[in-house]
């Protein structure tokens, strides 16, 4: 089918893009998915070193060490603050792929239905064609069958 080749090519192009967008958008989620991990441990980690401290070490300690306590723990959140900026980016890139992907699923699914309809046109212009060259032979027949039939009636 020569009349579909372009077609069949833009199908096979659009759905090596959508299968690409389908790797960029898993790539991705898993990236984020380890990005969160990362976060819930130095949450974790903070939860517990602040539980650590506060059981005693807090109403004896010395200035000094409260002091450098307090600074760990301020950037402590800050990494934990910066890790939760990094998940946010990640959740907007994986939105934006998602979108991506799905763009790319409908413009596969287009194309599909396209050479569909093509196909059934084609189908119905060739069942067209075949029925009209039935109708063409029925109607020769005919004529020399009646053709055949006065010639044999007149003596």
């Amino acid at each position: 089918m020569p009349q579909l080749r372009g077609l069949l090519l833009a199908i096979d192009l659009a759905t090596r893009q959508r299968d690409a967008a389908s790797a960029v958008f898993l790539q991705l989620q898993h990236s984020c998915f380890g990005a969160q991990n990362q976060m819930g441990q130095l949450e974790s980690y903070a939860t517990e070193t602040e539980s650590n401290w506060a059981l005693g070490s807090r109403t004896s300690a010395q200035p000094e060490i409260m002091r450098h306590y307090d600074q760990f723990m301020e950037r402590l959140q800050q990494a934990v603050d910066m890790q939760r900026a990094v998940v946010n980016e990640q959740l907007s890139a994986i939105a934006a792929a998602r979108r991506a992907l799905l763009e790319a699923d409908i413009r596969v699914a287009g194309l599909k239905r396209l050479v569909e309809k093509r196909r059934a046109s084609m189908a119905r212009v060739q069942s067209g064609r075949d029925q009209k060259q039935l109708d063409d032979l029925s109607a020769l027949q005919f004529r020399r069958l009646q053709t055949r039939s006065d010639n044999l009636e007149t003596p």
